[in-house]
């Protein structure tokens, strides 16, 4: 999966304000509800926390990755943040989170949900790549160092 395709530059935030979970969902809603036509920032919101009521998508060493699936979803798209400050996330090491990486899915392309979903995980697996993104000084930067070929992202 190329992140370039569902990631655009202008959903992707350094240093972002928000103070709890919830806030920080709210803010992603926001973010994506542009990019998908038919879908209201309540739909995305509502999405994302249903799944946080199955379980945080706070994978532990400080990062999320909060996702969903939208009926009337043509595409997939994501947002990418980081934290000014870390926050509770609940996540399953206990750590707070700053850096979160937000996936919408289509309902109907499961395929598409864990080939993305994988190759976020790969990606902010990498301890490089997760301070590179950390330390990214500009939404473009980040942008660039989250979209760019894996092996330079240090």
């Amino acid at each position: 999966m190329n992140l370039k395709e569902i990631l655009s530059p202008d959903c992707t935030r350094v240093s972002v304000a928000e103070s709890s979970k919830k806030r920080v969902l709210e803010y992603i809603s926001q973010l994506l509800a542009p990019k998908l036509a038919g879908v209201s920032k309540s739909d995305i919101f509502d999405s994302l926390l249903q799944r946080e009521r199955l379980g945080s998508t706070g994978i532990g060493l400080g990062i999320a990755i909060p996702h969903g699936r939208l009926e009337n979803a043509g595409q997939p798209v994501a947002a990418l943040l980081t934290l000014a400050e870390p926050i509770d996330f609940d996540a399953i090491d206990n750590q707070p989170v700053d850096l979160v990486f937000a996936l919408l899915v289509p309902k109907d392309n499961p395929e598409i949900h864990l080939k993305t979903l994988s190759a976020v995980a790969e990606r902010l697996n990498n301890k490089d790549c997760c301070r590179s993104l950390r330390h990214a000084s500009s939404d473009a930067e980040l942008h660039e160092l989250m979209t760019q070929d894996p092996a330079l992202c240090s």
